[in-house]
């Protein structure tokens, strides 16, 4: 039975852990930039360009890349943290490593696809609100936090929900990031629903058993939606 499987909730949590530990960070640092890309900057257009840049690269060469800086014997976030005294990491070896460095591939493709929803959203801010907050003596800080999220408030709900719906289908960077390993490493500490759910379809061939994933999958996607859809309705 699926409520039953161990293997089933095991995927589940590593699902749920990678969305949070990916999406959180992504949509903060999306806030970050697309602020920053609101000033006048010099090659602003071309900047506005590059946070672009890896939306056009093959998800598969991404996933192999940082497969390989995050390897463990020669892998450069094991040189990085290494110039501070930190022990190399096997990145693959436990949950929180292999969590963190797939929602660092996540991350690196995403944030700049949110990063320019929310440029969009922040252009249509009124000029003269701002103008009217200086006047009062507000900082630039306060401004951010008390002028320009409300009123972008309905693209933060929408690169939530998006988020949410991308972050519970997650396959290939955690496929890619163990060798195409469907088990998600030899304890399953980072295989997702997703992954769960292709293994027992077309490795076990149990397409029943498949389906049946595949449709909790959709449920929690829709729970944690709807999750998403009350919390905005009580900010408002």
């Amino acid at each position: 039975m699926l409520f039953a499987d161990p293997d089933f909730w095991n995927s589940v949590v590593n699902t749920v852990g990678m969305f949070l530990v990916a999406s959180v960070p992504q949509l903060l640092i999306a806030l970050v930039l697309a602020s920053l890309l609101n000033r006048p900057l010099r090659g602003l257009t071309f900047l506005r360009m590059g946070v672009l840049a890896p939306m056009i690269t093959s998800i598969a060469a991404v996933a192999i890349v940082f497969s390989q800086l995050f390897s463990r014997d020669a892998g450069l976030a094991n040189w990085a943290i290494g110039l501070v005294g930190v022990e190399p990491v096997d990145w693959q070896a436990d949950k929180w490593s292999s969590w963190t460095a797939i929602a660092v591939m996540v991350d690196w493709r995403w944030t700049g696809y949110n990063a320019l929803i929310y440029l969009a959203a922040m252009q249509s801010v009124p000029r003269d609100v701002y103008e009217a907050a200086e006047l009062d003596g507000a900082s630039k800080a306060r401004q951010f936090w008390q002028i320009t999220i409300p009123m972008i408030k309905p693209a933060v709900i929408f690169t939530v929900i998006m988020s949410t719906i991308g972050g519970m289908q997650l396959f290939t960077e955690p496929l890619l990031f163990g060798q195409g390993d469907l088990t998600g490493g030899s304890l399953r500490q980072f295989q997702t629903a997703a992954m769960y759910m292709f293994q027992q379809a077309f490795e076990e061939f149990d397409y029943g058993y498949g389906s049946a994933v595949a449709w909790m999958i959709f449920v929690l996607i829709v729970l944690i939606a709807l999750v998403n859809y009350l919390i905005s309705r009580r900010m408002k």
